[in-house]
């Protein structure tokens, strides 16, 4: 029997700031939001790719209830 699941990459509805990003991407990737946080500002300071990796997954990834729900 094969084993079909899969983590799925969603915005945290329990763990935001802003939109739940950092704290989506700290749950698929297993570490402290915070570190996720510390990145993306070190990221919007050395440029814009912070400002728009952010924008982007915001954009992309739903909220993890919507999963949930269906």
């Amino acid at each position: 029997m094969e084993n079909n699941t899969y983590r799925r990459l969603t915005r945290s509805t329990t763990d935001r700031r802003i939109a739940g990003v950092c704290g989506g991407l700290a749950k698929y990737l297993n570490v402290d939001p915070t570190v996720i946080r510390i990145l993306f500002l070190v990221a919007l300071l050395c440029g814009s790719l912070g400002f728009w990796a952010y924008l982007i997954v915001w954009i992309a990834a739903p909220e993890d209830n919507r999963i949930e729900n269906q």
